[in-house]
């Protein structure tokens, strides 16, 4: 069924529902439309410096949508979707929310607004070359085509270089992750994965489960199907069902150019665009589908109960004490609801200050280990030369260490969903979808270290040094061999002003090392504090997004149950209470309703078993 049918089928459930009182019904379907009029589906594109990724990209949609230069790194996301005509703008945070809009369409609470740009214009603001460190203060960039690959809904989104896969970019793309429904992982056939490229897989496998890989820069590198082979069987271990495939972006622009089709082939893209088409955008299309048809088999169920409460107290006036045992029965189903909901927010609110509290722990123990290896390293040797190098180390330390916080917090979160859920029907109730990012596009950076004195000492200064220790020992052997009648500087007296100059300058060049380790040390505590501290904030803030969600997912289908049950209580009641000349009419009317009702019933169970039949034969094949 297309999705243009599935509209028209939500459009015959608000009839339905109608403009009456059962406002939480039809909430529920204008919801089910918009997400079917807006079919964003998000793949990000991820990788490390200078791996090809903006290349990709460019040929992917045969545009030069993105950057590319051996010299300019990419600083700023840049989302590339279907759009005519062409057209492009840069999102930035907005100063007045009132007058926001959420473009990239992750579900977020939007907070930042879009500028147009010329499309010329767009190189300079999102490279590192025309936009160094961001210095724009710009959330992203914008980029709309009128291609074919993008008609579907398939947006893709160039992230900024990872930078070595372990410094803060990476948790910056992780962040990202839940918002996406896929990840494209780019390296090129120089070498093998790398150790921190399968760490950062691993860890976003456990985020997104849509994750394929790709192999850039085939025709740079001779030895590609050795370096092919090598990173298949990472995969393997890492995943036995991520896909690879090896392409070629310059080959790729050049067939376009040409229109040949066979260097087309060549190119590796074909398989590459069927993936995203086929596994990508059609299973999202899939899932929206069953999502549609899932909210109109719960309205049709809500909107039947009271129907047929009703239909069956008007048809039997004679079972008046059956129907009476029926309605107490019914109450006390509702009050029964009602305890289950108690129960399903005491383990939400419980389950969230576990977790926080579990979170908080985790955080500090691993930033704990970071600071007593940092402070062994800094014992053994003198920190003012190597600071930079050191630095360097302890971002990317802290940076991991962050990364699996923040995907073990995920894990978590859902694995809370899945516990409120167990309060409720596992075939009637879906878990919500959590965007567990969406309350910021990364955690905010934390300053960097600060300087610390290289402890470099230049030869006047030390022969100053060693002339303050070995005045002492002149003077006084001077004056001890004056006894004797040599004079003041004489051979003794230098000999032992050399020897306590030197070590003057020895102590002297220990106390300068005793002194820049213990800065040292107070720099990495105080850089651990700050991020213990900013870090924690922005995960308790997910957290409480995440419990924000959970609540109100689950409150609206208890209150959709429970004004349910109400509904066909009260309709039970006033069928008892009428009089039967009223009865007949009501009667043909209940049936005639009810039969709409039953018709949509089974449209949209075909809907999601025509869903569940194309996911089981793709699994198959």
């Amino acid at each position: 069924m297309t999705a243009g049918q599935l509209m028209k089928l939500l459009e015959q459930g608000l009839q339905l529902v109608g403009s009456g009182d059962r406002t939480d019904l039809r909430r529920r379907l204008d919801q089910a439309m918009v997400r079917l009029q807006d079919p964003s589906i998000r793949v990000i594109v991820v990788g490390e410096f200078k791996q090809g990724k903006s290349k990709l990209i460019n040929a992917l949609v045969n545009a030069p949508v993105c950057p590319v230069d051996d010299d300019i790194a990419t600083s700023l996301p840049t989302i590339v979707r279907y759009g005519e005509p062409a057209s492009a703008a840069v999102l930035v945070p907005a100063a007045d929310n009132a007058a926001t809009e959420n473009p990239a369409g992750d579900g977020g609470d939007g907070g930042v607004e879009r500028r147009p740009i010329e499309l010329s214009d767009l190189p300079a603001l999102v490279s590192e070359q025309g936009n160094p460190g961001n210095a724009r203060k710009l959330t992203a960039a914008e980029v709309c085509l009128p291609r074919r690959i993008l008609t579907g809904g398939l947006t893709i989104i160039d992230s900024p270089g990872v930078g070595g896969m372990g410094s803060t970019h990476t948790l910056t793309t992780l962040t990202a992750l839940p918002t996406a429904d896929a990840m494209l992982m780019v390296s090129d056939a120089s070498q093998e994965y790398t150790e921190p490229e399968l760490r950062f897989l691993r860890q976003a496998m456990r985020i997104t489960p849509s994750v394929a890989a790709v192999l850039s820069k085939t025709d740079l590198y001779p030895d590609w199907r050795r370096v092919e082979e090598l990173d298949r069987t990472h995969l393997l271990q890492v995943a036995p069902d991520i896909p690879l495939y090896p392409v070629s972006a310059d080959l790729r622009l050049e067939a376009s150019r040409l229109q040949d089709s066979e260097l087309n082939a060549e190119s590796g893209f074909p398989a590459l665009v069927a993936h995203l088409r086929n596994d990508i955008v059609g299973k999202a299309q899939r899932i929206q589908r069953r999502s549609a048809s899932q909210d109109l088999l719960s309205v049709t169920e809500n909107l039947r109960l009271s129907l047929q409460s009703e239909l069956e107290a008007l048809e039997n006036p004679e079972g008046t004490p059956q129907m009476l045992a029926a309605l107490e029965q019914a109450k006390t189903e509702a009050d029964e609801l009602r305890k289950r909901s108690a129960r399903w927010q005491l383990t939400l609110s419980d389950g969230i200050n576990d977790l926080i509290a579990d979170m908080e722990y985790d955080l500090r123990d691993r930033l704990r280990r970071i600071q007593r290896e940092a402070e062994t390293a800094l014992d053994q040797g003198d920190p003012g030369p190597v600071w930079p190098q050191f630095s360097q180390w302890l971002e990317e330390c802290v940076a991991a260490a962050v990364s699996d916080t923040f995907v073990w917090t995920s894990e978590r979160s859902q694995w809370l969903a899945a516990q409120v859920a167990d309060h409720f029907a596992a075939d009637e109730v879906s878990l919500p979808i959590l965007h567990v990012s969406d309350s910021g596009d990364a955690l905010d950076p934390v300053d960097q270290m600060p300087e610390l004195d290289p402890g470099r000492v230049n030869p006047i200064q030390k022969v100053l040094i060693g002339m303050r220790g070995s005045y002492g020992g002149v003077l006084m052997f001077g004056l001890l061999t004056g006894i004797f009648g040599m004079a003041l500087i004489n051979p003794l007296s230098v000999g032992a002003g050399l020897l306590l100059g030197r070590k003057a300058y020895r102590e002297d060049k220990e106390t300068r090392l005793k002194r820049r380790q213990g800065e040292a040390k107070a720099l990495v505590r105080r850089q651990l504090d700050d991020v213990t501290f900013q870090v924690g904030k922005q995960l308790k803030d997910r957290l409480r997004l995440v419990q924000r969600t959970i609540r109100d997912h689950f409150t609206e289908i208890a209150d959709e149950y429970h004004r349910s049950l109400s509904d066909s209580v009260a309709a039970a009641q006033k069928a008892a209470n009428s009089y039967a000349q009223e009865n007949e009419g009501r009667i043909r009317d209940i049936r005639a309703e009810l039969k709409k009702v039953d018709a949509l019933h089974r449209a949209a169970e075909a809907v999601s078993a025509e869903v569940a039949g194309t996911r089981s034969s793709a699994g198959v094949g």
